[in-house]
């Protein structure tokens, strides 16, 4: 999923360059992980996307103002922009998300995203593709006991 956004983020044009995944951002002893971070030329910003695999909950706001204020302490350039964020979520509601971003100043966003595959659907399939390479590492293991013998 990380590689679909990442691909659709650079595919809105040539403004947008990847700087990583899961990027670590080390402060007063702790490290904090940003799911993807890019930067945006035109803006001259960094620009943080925290990816969600469930609904929106309030706390993923003061979790990204945290990042932000990381980005712009320890990253960010002094010709540069303050950084702005998308948190993207599964579900969200709108007036949450309102009463969430109230009071913060720092550029964060909210947004959903669909899953082309329906949650049940893209469940069953995980657990198709995980049971299927147990048997394969089960078939190889055997092989290799037989080899041995």
């Amino acid at each position: 999923m990380v590689e679909k956004v990442k691909q659709f983020l650079l595919e809105l044009g040539q403004r947008f360059t990847c700087i990583g995944n899961q990027h670590v951002l080390s402060y007063n002893g702790k490290d904090y992980k940003v799911d993807m971070l890019f930067f945006h030329r035109r803006l001259r910003s960094l620009f943080a996307v925290d990816l969600k695999i469930s609904e929106f909950m309030p706390e993923y706001v003061s979790k990204m103002n945290l990042y932000l204020s990381l980005l712009d302490r320890l990253e960010r350039g002094k010709d540069e922009n303050p950084s702005i964020s998308i948190i993207l979520c599964t579900e969200k509601d709108n007036v949450e998300v309102e009463l969430a971003l109230e009071g913060f100043t720092k550029p964060i966003s909210v947004a959903e995203y669909k899953l082309i595959v329906p949650q049940k659907e893209l469940k069953q399939l995980i657990t198709d593709e995980i049971t299927t390479f147990n048997q394969e590492v089960a078939n190889k293991s055997a092989q290799l006991s037989d080899s041995e013998e």
